[in-house]
């Protein structure tokens, strides 16, 4: 694999950022323009919302049952492959009569659009071991930009083409661009395993039961992205609704409050890099909780509510960001593997906190998704002091074991 690493060139890594960007920001093309999708296809706000649901739960089965492969085949085959399926999916969902038709195309990308995740630890893979974070981070910041800047880009694209179904046309004609561009820079790499489908996904529980900080760290990323998910799930009924009266193309337009909080992905790889990873996660954590403050004030006025998306983004970015680098170093020859395991329960949490938070928005409009985003920002807080605990036994277990002491 050595031989391999200086591939991994700024010019590639940028264009790995760009396509994990275009494959996961697809999922959330909807979520601004959900008003739109309800008014032009006939049906009720909660079935246009459904679809919001529908692509994260899509997202997490891939994640559980796609992503392994990325240790079973070689990665740049299957990231390819991925992606054009999730542009295939996207297609569909530009043409969809209905609403049934917008929810198949919907899965299909969500379930396809994984191929960012199989991208995340090649990236790792290919990089040199005092980078990697860097590489991790820079990939990520571009999926995470992709996530925000498709809110805006949704809204936009709505109001010049003067339909929804705009930006699933033009992501459709970009993804393949991009999906053939990244099969002409990256390494052909041999598989890491060579063992059945089968057995692949059974290791997931031998993961699972082996690394216990596995399992704390990705409750803790599943948690926090539950109590985003509750915010991105009903920002466009609050800010469609009085006293703003937004548009999609405002409604887009707020949502790249929290471009500037993607950024710190880079910053965090760096800072895990140098050691720093525990305050990082403190740091994260307990911003995520504060958020909520400005966004309960962001019921009634429009610049709390932007204080509070770029803050939770921020928030939600130096969590995950440690949390991946923390996991891949647990077993670096399942690496995908890992990845599934982690990115999975990160999406169920954000599956759930949709799911949750058009509830709570039915059952008690703004201040009912509030009480349940800061709730989840507390459990994740709380998960995260079980985390420090085991990792400061873990530690001791060594120093123990070598007579000295350990690496944290």
């Amino acid at each position: 694999m050595t031989s391999s690493r200086p591939v991994l060139t700024t010019p590639v890594l940028l264009l790995m950022a760009v396509a994990t960007g275009l494959c996961v920001g697809g999922n959330y093309f909807n979520q601004p323009l959900l008003d739109s999708i309800a008014e032009a296809l006939d049906t009720s706000r909660s079935a246009a919302a459904s679809t919001v649901t529908v692509a994260q739960v899509a997202y997490a089965l891939g994640l559980l049952f796609l992503v392994p492969l990325g240790d079973m085949f070689p990665q740049r085959r299957l990231a390819v492959m991925l992606m054009l399926a999730a542009a295939a999916g996207q297609g569909l969902s530009g043409f969809a009569p209905n609403i049934g038709v917008l929810v198949v195309g919907t899965a299909i990308a969500g379930l396809f659009s994984v191929a960012a995740q199989v991208l995340v630890p090649f990236a790792a893979t290919l990089a040199t071991p005092e980078s990697r974070g860097r590489a991790v981070g820079t990939v990520m910041s571009g999926l995470l930009v992709g996530i925000l800047v498709a809110r805006s880009v949704a809204g936009i694209l709505a109001e010049l083409g003067d339909s929804w179904t705009t930006v699933y046309r033009v992501s459709t004609v970009a993804m393949v661009i991009v999906a053939l561009a990244l099969w002409r820079v990256l390494p052909a790499t041999p598989p890491v395993v060579r063992q059945g489908y089968g057995s692949t996904l059974r290791s997931l529980g031998t993961l699972i039961v082996t690394h216990p900080r596995l399992r704390t760290r990705t409750l803790l990323g599943g948690l926090g992205f539950a109590s985003v998910g509750a915010l991105f799930s009903t920002m466009a009924f609050l800010l469609s609704d009085p006293p703003f009266g937004l548009d999609d193309l405002q409604i887009g337009l707020v949502g790249l409050a929290g471009v500037a909080g993607a950024f710190a992905a880079t910053a965090a790889g760096r800072l895990v890099d140098r050691g720093y990873g525990p305050p990082t996660t403190a740091v994260g954590v307990s911003t995520l909780i504060a958020s909520w403050a400005a966004l309960a004030a962001g019921g009634s006025s429009l610049v709390w509510f932007v204080v509070g998306m770029l803050v939770v983004d921020l928030a939600l970015n130096l969590v995950h960001i440690t949390n991946q680098n923390i996991v891949y170093a647990l077993d670096p020859d399942a690496r995908s593997r890992v990845n599934s395991v982690y990115m999975t329960g990160y999406f169920v949490g954000a599956a759930s906190g949709s799911a949750l938070g058009t509830m709570a928005w039915s059952a008690g409009g703004w201040t009912a998704v509030c009480v349940l985003g800061v709730g989840l920002a507390a459990l994740a807080g709380v998960v995260w002091a079980l985390d420090l605990r085991l990792a400061a036994r873990m530690r001791a277990r060594s120093a123990t074991a070598t007579g000295g002491p350990a690496a944290a």
